[in-house]
């Protein structure tokens, strides 16, 4: 790697970590909230929002029905919160539900999770970008307008931090973390204190417009499927706790017990801004359309709709706008640094399936910085490429949205009740029973809670987008099966055919020659040196003159190796040596053929354009020979000194073992 490169690596990723420095990179609670907490706490800033746009169909009065529908919200937080604490505290591993769902529903149930979650992950990454850029878009209109360039840019950034390590990304993120929750508890509680003990009358700057139903005869299963919708849009706020199971070997020790109050905080928090959030917004006036310009009447010509958290920050910091703006920049912080959750919980869960055979092995590797590098570079490209092809509009990909976190939810639910019933039938101390017992129902109300805000959202976003989601699912279902069945055939393959130990009877040697040069005549000496049965040097004929040039050179040297000319009528190079050596393998089966290739060693990358571009395609095609081994003969050019003395001067080493670079160096 050039000096170029790897300074640039540096920049972006900072000094390489030792293996055995793991544990430094373990996060205490007051990082990991921020860290795996983000994302469900970030959520507040738009499922109220998605609430308020959906009962928008109906007009003004289905906006009554919001602190209702908002409370459901948090009952299902609460129940999903307390079952989580059980999860991690009886699967610490970090599989998370998809080890819950493994171990008691077996292997099919547990890719299911893995296939949703690992769709969840991406999507968390988009929908929290694009909030971002709807936020920031209330403050800063060239954003507004540049929605999609700002979400690409923000992803990047993130994944750039991510890559430098859990525990320095973690740090870099918990000042906007807490700057968020402190700013929306202040103004909540401000706002709140001026409406009900204060008694000022706070209007938000949609309350004096009227609201146009798009369906004012909405009535009986119609309305109820309204409600519905904007429950389970609102459950968005969700999403994002799965993430601290799936993250409990990241925490400091005790794993599982930090874990847990971790999720306390978050669902406390969760709950707190999102009740507060919707009270407010409905004493206020807020109105919030899904198409302002003709549901919205009243509203001045080109009005640009405010996101839901800036107009209650307008309202509520009246007269001191550096109290909106801080409010509008930590929301769009946050919504960005959400983005971080998944950066956690998808590089890891990655690296569980990968270790179970799931996925490429490659997301099982950790990189310089003990982060699972590959893990994060996929994410951030699957979650661009839902940015760009949704325009970065969160109402589109909301409805693709949280499908994967209620299955991954209602299935690991179901896991839990199983292993709480596994335990009991073997457990005999009375103690220990009512514990599990009491486990036990905390676990199956969260399954009825769960499934049936699964039911609901199947129901209310399949023909909404829900089903793009879905056949995401299926189809990594379907590719991680086979991946799974891919490795276990080469498994077998290698381990069940057993070797006979014959040892081919003769050695038949063969060196490509172009031209005779000292990378020829060093190979030919390697060749000479491995003392083969039969040793002899091959020429193609591609051009004729050249070649009995090459003839005669040789014949007047004083090589003792006999060189074949094999003929190319069409001027081929790598189809006339293939069929050279099939003739020579199948006039003496039993004997091995090793074919040596000269080949260059160059210092820059453009030179290997220009070289060994012949010898790749050769090495290429000759490695799928039974009974052909293929030998490079390495000659460096003088370009590659320089390289060569950068990896010798910086090995591990190095000045032990007596070398010393040039002066200058």
């Amino acid at each position: 790697m050039s000096k170029v490169s790897t300074a640039a690596k540096r920049l972006v990723l900072g000094k390489p970590f030792r293996s055995d420095k793991l544990g430094h990179t373990l996060l205490p609670k007051r990082i990991a909230l921020p860290v795996f907490a983000s994302d469900a706490m970030s959520s507040v800033a738009y499922a109220p929002e998605e609430i308020f746009l959906v009962l928008s169909v109906a007009g003004i009065s289905a906006l009554a029905f919001t602190p209702w529908i908002g409370l459901a919200v948090c009952v299902v937080m609460a129940v999903v919160v307390a079952s989580y604490r059980q999860n991690v505290h009886a699967y610490p591993s970090g599989g998370g539900d998809y080890e819950v769902a493994t171990t008691n529903l077996g292997p099919a149930a547990g890719l299911t999770v893995g296939s949703a979650l690992l769709v969840d992950y991406v999507l968390t990454v988009a929908v929290s970008i694009s909030a971002a850029a709807s936020n920031i878009g209330s403050a800063v209109p060239f954003v507004a307008t540049h929605k999609v360039l700002f979400a690409v840019v923000a992803i990047v950034f993130i994944t750039s931090i991510n890559l430098r390590g859990i525990r320095e990304s973690g740090t870099a993120f918990a000042i906007p973390t807490y700057a968020f929750m402190g700013g929306m508890v202040l103004m909540l509680a401000w706002g709140l204190l001026r409406v009900y003990v204060l008694g000022d009358d706070i209007h938000a700057e949609s309350a004096n417009f009227d609201l146009k139903a798009e369906d004012s005869h909405l009535y009986g299963i119609a309305f109820a499927f309204l409600v519905a919708r904007a429950f389970s849009s609102g459950c968005a706020a969700l999403t994002g706790v799965e993430a601290i199971s799936n993250g409990v070997p990241a925490f400091e020790k005790p794993k599982s017990r930090n874990a847990a109050t971790t999720l306390l905080l978050l669902g406390v928090i969760g709950i707190t801004l999102l009740m507060g959030i919707i009270v407010l917004a409905q004493k206020i006036g807020i109105k919030y359309a899904l198409d302002p310009d003709t549901q919205l009447i009243g509203a001045p010509e080109g009005y640009q709709q405010k996101t839901l958290i800036a107009q209650l920050a307008e309202a509520v910091f009246s007269g001191f706008p550096a109290g909106f703006f801080f409010i509008t920049t930590v929301t769009a912080l946050i919504l960005v640094l959400a983005a971080n959750t998944a950066f956690n919980g998808f590089p890891v869960l990655g690296s569980v399936l990968a270790q179970d055979r799931y996925l490429p092995r490659q997301l099982h590797t950790r990189g310089d910085r003990l982060a699972f590098s590959n893990g994060i570079l996929f994410l951030s490209g699957a979650a661009i490429a839902f940015v760009v092809v949704f325009g970065a509009e969160v109402t589109k990909l909301i409805q693709l949205y949280i499908v994967g976190v209620f299955v991954s939810f209602t299935l690991s639910q179901t896991g839990m009740v199983r292993h709480w019933t596994r335990l009991l039938s073997a457990e005999t101390d009375p103690e220990q029973r009512r514990r599990m017992h009491r486990s036990r129902v905390v676990n199956g109300v969260g399954l009825g809670m769960t499934g049936t805000v699964l039911v609901i959202v199947l129901v209310t976003k399949f023909a909404a987008g829900a089903w793009i989601a879905i056949v995401a699912m299926v189809a990594i279902f379907v590719l991680m099966r086979m991946i799974r069945k891919h490795y276990d055939t080469v498994a077998r393959e290698l381990e069940n055919e057993e070797w006979d130990g014959v040892l081919p009877s003769r050695t038949h040697s063969i060196v490509l020659v172009s031209k005779l040069h000292m990378p020829t005549l060093r190979a030919l000496a390697y060749a000479r040196a491995t003392r083969p049965d039969t040793l002899e040097a091959v020429t193609v004929n591609v051009d004729e003159a050249d070649t009995r040039a090459l003839v005669r050179q040789w014949e007047a040297s004083d090589v003792s190796v006999p060189l074949k000319v094999v003929e190319s009528p069409y001027r081929e190079v790598t189809k006339p040596v293939l069929d050279y050596v099939k003739r020579v393998r199948r006039d003496s089966p039993r004997d091995v053929v090793t074919v040596f290739i000269p080949e260059y060693v160059v210092g820059h990358w453009w030179e290997q354009v220009l070289h060994n571009q012949s010898a790749l395609r050769l090495k290429s095609r000759l490695l799928f020979q039974p009974g052909v081994m293929v030998t490079s003969v390495p000659w460096q050019l003088r370009s590659s000194e320089k390289a060569r003395r950068e990896v010798l001067g910086n090995a591990p080493g190095a000045s032990r073992r007596g070398y010393e670079p040039p002066a200058g160096k």
